[in-house]
């Protein structure tokens, strides 16, 4: 076959293939149609939410506290503190979230975590994305939470890193998967007190000597699934402010209340 009808014939196998993926993917649509992560209602896309669920989930708007981005009973004017944030400042500078750990937000967490449903990874990103805007600025770098690899290697994925990844395909703003390691293998956070999730993850963290020249005088938002206590934040953020970055704040997805809704 000569090169001029070769040229001729790809675009037409292009077209064939292209229809036949669409034709397929609409067969597993009808034999496997997406479905809620929460309630598995029938949805039009995967990873989306019903409508239902999308109205019974516990979004977080202003006013909210400047430093930990938890919602306040009433504005109290620009830079308000919640009580929390004046007792027990945190490491970081700021924290924003999209919803409270309630309801299908937490569900959707646990879906996303425990459940193997990566494609929730999405919408939990750009809403992540919508409610951190001010702490989204061009020359910021977003970098999650890293896992042990043991653990990854359990998991197969690190959520955070997801989440990072579809926030930063929401706002525009470059993610770091590297810049962070997690060094010492450490116990679930689930269950432990305050105190004795700070002692878990105390040294930790550790940014790779390749990762620092990129850190050096830039913001970084530090990006993770719910924000509990702060523990594992905080440790985090510690080391990103010794390997040079300018400021850490810190998105997540959901904000848990520390004493009623331990993870």
């Amino acid at each position: 076959m000569s090169e001029f009808a070769r040229s001729r014939l790809r675009p037409a196998l292009g077209m064939v293939l292209s229809g036949l993926r669409r034709t397929l993917a609409a067969g597993f649509d009808v034999l496997l149609p997406p479905r809620c992560p929460v309630c598995e209602a029938v949805t039009a896309d995967n990873g989306s939410l019903c409508p239902e669920c999308w109205t019974r989930m516990p979004f977080i708007s202003a006013p909210w506290c400047a430093r930990l981005g938890t919602p306040l009973s009433h504005d109290l004017g620009e830079g308000a503190l919640s009580a929390r944030a004046i007792a027990e400042p945190p490491l970081f500078d700021r924290a924003r979230a999209a919803t409270l750990y309630q309801g299908p937000a937490r569900d959707l967490v646990l879906a996303l975590k425990f459940g193997g449903r990566r494609d929730v990874a999405g919408v939990m990103g750009r809403l992540m994305a919508g409610n951190g805007r001010e702490i989204l600025t061009p020359d910021t770098l977003l970098v999650p939470v890293p896992l042990h690899r043991f653990r990854l290697w359990q998991r197969r994925f690190n959520q955070a890193a997801l989440l990072a990844r579809a926030v930063g395909a929401a706002s525009g703003v470059p993610v770091v998967l590297d810049a962070l390691e997690r060094r010492r293998r450490t116990r679930q956070q689930v269950g432990l007190t305050a105190r004795e999730r700070h002692a878990n993850v105390r040294g930790a963290f550790a940014v790779p000597d390749a990762a620092r020249p990129r850190l050096l005088g830039r913001p970084v938002v530090l990006v993770d699934d719910v924000l509990t206590t702060g523990s594992t934040l905080s440790a985090c953020t510690r080391v990103l402010r010794q390997a040079g970055a300018s400021r850490v704040d810190v998105l997540t997805f959901a904000i848990a209340d520390p004493v009623t809704n331990e993870l």
